[in-house]
């Protein structure tokens, strides 16, 4: 019996852990300030706001304050997050504060843009498919720092690649990791799992893009980005 119950604590203790692997990716030391849920909650957020390289020219782009973002990554960061692509003008800048915040002064464009089709008989926007490549833009969470409502993140960025897989003779395939300059740092089976890749990522940190995100909480505890630098 004693020996049952020891296993069930040790198998607990090996989900816990893999709890906090994939849902803590922090890669440096970490401060006691910052929780689990808040780590949760700023992954989530920057899940939204990250995009394509291939549509908007950088998965997160470089900026003072959000009136400074580039256009198309803002739009397509809304269009993103729609949970219907036939909308109303109102419906587009009202989504685009939900997810910037009140600071957003930015207003959509009323003939649309490259990927949101306006269509003057129905006065409504209808979302363009893009056209995406085999490579997956991908951050890791690395240091997060709190003061008072205010957060700096900072994140490595990378390339899964799954352009160049071929099959194994099990019927697996490779995915190339890469860094923004498109340089193969690793290569990872696709029957590994996430962690594996991440370990590459750790494994050559210094080879990865990093960038500083800054994101600040109203009052209902809603995270909004602020501004982005290169580290």
């Amino acid at each position: 019996m004693k020996k049952l119950i020891v296993i069930i604590i040790i198998l607990l203790l090996i989900f816990v852990g893999m709890y906090m692997y994939k849902h803590n990716k922090i890669i440096g030391n970490q401060s006691t300030e910052v929780s689990i849920d808040e780590i949760n909650k700023i992954e989530t957020y920057l899940q939204k706001i990250y995009m394509w390289r291939e549509i908007t020219g950088d998965a997160l782009p470089v900026f003072d304050e959000i009136n400074d973002a580039p256009d198309v990554w803002l739009w397509e960061v809304v269009k993103k997050n729609l949970e219907e692509y036939t909308l109303t003008y109102e419906q587009l800048q009202d989504k685009a504060k939900e997810i910037f915040g009140e600071d957003l002064q930015k207003e959509f464009p009323k003939e649309g843009y490259e990927y949101m089709e306006y269509d003057e008989e129905t006065n409504t926007y209808y979302a363009i498919g893009s056209g995406l490549d085999n490579q997956e833009d991908v951050f890791l969470l690395d240091k997060i720092q709190k003061q008072d409502n205010e957060y700096k993140v900072q994140i490595v960025e990378y390339l899964e690649d799954y352009s160049e897989g071929y099959e194994t003779s099990d019927g697996a395939y490779n995915i190339q990791i890469k860094n923004l300059k498109d340089e193969i740092i690793g290569e990872v089976n696709s029957e590994e799992s996430e962690t594996n890749i991440q370990q590459v990522v750790k494994d050559n940190i210094n080879r990865f893009t990093k960038k500083e995100v800054n994101l600040k909480t109203d009052e209902n505890g809603s995270i909004y980005v602020t501004s982005v630098r290169n580290i």
